[in-house]
């Protein structure tokens, strides 16, 4: 139902993108002293992508299969576009909880790296792995890496300059 939609009108796909950030931002700001919250995001963004990703399917794969290609992302590329927001979240959440983006995005990049190889080796789900599935979420981690490394920024430069505002005396 989902993906009929997005196929649908996959013009909303990187506004949806762009809503997604956009929310990741200002939560990461309300909530960037309180890491537990951070935390607990980061958590409820992975539900989407173990659902998306390692749920089986009705279909039934004979053996191995995996793809190697490699796309660049497009506005009318649903699927490519949708695996660049799945990642994007958590990898944001858990980086402003942990104040590590680079180590965030390379657990992000690993964590794809996993489902795809899953899904490769476990046929009963039904799904097959995708080297450009891999990409365009490690391009979602990206993404979500800069993103809390850029709201961390302006939240310690606010605490900053509140600080240094609330120093002067007359």
């Amino acid at each position: 139902m989902i993906t009929n939609f997005l196929l649908d009108h996959s013009a909303l796909v990187p506004v949806a993108i762009l809503l997604v950030a956009l929310v990741c931002a200002v939560l990461g700001r309300l909530f960037a002293s309180r890491r537990r919250i951070l935390w607990a995001l980061a958590g409820v963004s992975l539900l989407p992508v173990f659902a998306l990703t390692l749920v089986p399917t009705a279909h039934m794969i004979d053996g191995i299969l995996c793809t190697v290609q490699f796309s660049v992302p497009t506005p009318g590329a649903v699927e490519l576009l949708a695996n660049v927001a799945l990642f994007l979240p958590p990898v944001c959440f858990a980086a402003l909880a942990s104040r590590r983006p680079v180590t965030m995005l390379a657990a992000g990049s690993a964590l794809s790296a996993v489902i795809e190889t899953l899904q490769a080796l476990v046929p009963a789900i039904g799904r097959a792995c995708d080297t450009n599935d891999w990409l365009m979420n490690t391009i979602g981690a990206v993404l979500g890496a800069l993103l809390a490394a850029g709201t961390a920024w302006l939240v310690d430069r606010r605490a900053q300059s509140g600080s240094s505002t609330g120093a002067i005396s007359s």
